[in-house]
């Protein structure tokens, strides 16, 4: 791989995003009727390759339930205002109608409240009654503190979401949290990340994650290039954490990590890339933050957007697109790529020639200029 030389002291790696690439089409085309979606992480099967991004403008108990129907999974942010307040529905009427310049210090204040075990008991439980796979997302920061109410309400899934997230944090004020012990105790499989590199994602897969999130400050809602000067281009980072992926498989002797494409994945166009370089499913925020349902009502905010110290995000208007069901799966109202993404997807790899997901992870890939 070609290094670029910056200056005389410097060099770097080109590196890629999905607005660089494109997907070729092959010498052979199918129905789309014959495509398979689906997708299976651990005991798990869902007909669609969705996460949503436990996000508080994307989530809810009710939108996890309606997600889940749909084929896909929800992911509730643990640490939101849904674990904080006993009826957050006014908070989030005030976030989204707060003027820009006064939104960063009245999410602060919002966020502040503690959070209490008896409502993560409760949103999953809202869930579990839903009859759908019940996941939640905790930061690593916040994991040791609240693990066990998550894991004692009957999670299905657990995920560990923070900007980055490493299997060797290194503190000189706390014990940092042992990944490797922590997921090797747990009786639930375990989705951990952001992840922007083959290395970091090798250490993540060998703590026994059952799936890593690849992302870091890709999103619509993350300023984290502005804040911090950090950017993993997203179709280089899937590239290499999928062949850590390969590389722990033969290492293991067969134990397969899941890839899980998480920011910058706004359109449709977005998800066939992402899978084309090599992901198995793709975690969605501002695709879903458009649904009607949604509870950002228009507007889509992260965590990093209230952070106490040093705010790496920001409220983004985002619309609404159409639906729920619309925006996965149509149809589709105009060619933007924001309704029926799942279609887009489905009819991208029979225009290809492929089938299923792990197929159409050989698909050629082109740099367009």
């Amino acid at each position: 791989m070609t290094d670029f030389e910056i200056g005389r002291a410097k060099r770097a790696r080109r590196a890629y995003s999905f607005d660089d690439i494109a997907v070729v089409p092959s010498r052979r085309t199918r129905d789309p009727e014959d495509v398979s979606l689906s997708w299976q992480i651990d005991a798990y099967h869902f007909d669609l390759p969705v996460m949503a991004a436990p996000m508080d403008s994307v989530m809810s108990p009710d939108m996890a339930i309606a997600l889940g129907n749909l084929g896909a999974l929800g992911v509730l942010d643990l640490e939101g205002l849904w674990t904080r307040y006993e009826d957050p529905q006014a908070h989030l009427s005030k976030i989204a109608a707060l003027p820009a310049e006064e939104c960063t210090a009245a999410m602060r204040e919002l966020y502040s409240a503690p959070i209490q075990a008896e409502l993560i008991t409760a949103r999953l439980q809202q869930v579990r009654d839903g009859g759908v796979t019940v996941a939640g997302a905790l930061s690593p920061q916040n994991t040791a503190q609240h693990w066990k109410a998550v894991v004692d309400a009957g999670v299905d899934l657990f995920v560990i979401r923070g900007t980055t997230v490493s299997a060797e944090h290194v503190s000189s004020r706390s014990e940092p949290l042992n990944l490797k012990r922590f997921i090797y105790e747990l009786d639930v499989p375990v989705v951990v990340g952001g992840a922007g590199t083959y290395t970091a994602a090798l250490h993540l897969m060998r703590t026994g994650a059952a799936g890593v999130l690849v992302g870091f400050g890709g999103g619509s809602a993350h300023r984290t290039r502005k804040t911090l000067g950090i950017l993993t281009p997203m179709a280089t980072a899937i590239s290499d954490i999928a062949a850590a992926r390969r590389d722990y498989l033969d290492e293991s002797g067969g134990r397969y990590v899941h890839v899980i494409a998480d920011g910058g994945v706004g359109t449709s166009g977005d998800i066939v890339k992402a899978v084309a370089c090599g992901a198995d499913a793709v975690m969605l925020g501002a695709a879903l933050a458009r649904a009607e349902e949604a509870p950002g009502r228009g507007f889509h905010w992260g965590s990093e957007a209230h952070h106490p110290e040093l705010p790496r995000g920001e409220r983004v208007e985002v619309g609404t697109a159409g639906s729920l069901e619309q925006i996965l799966l149509g149809p589709g109202i105009d060619a933007c790529g924001e309704t029926n993404l799942m279609g887009a997807l489905r009819r991208a790899m029979a225009t290809t020639g492929y089938t299923d997901l792990k197929e159409f992870q050989r698909v050629e890939v082109v740099v367009s200029p």
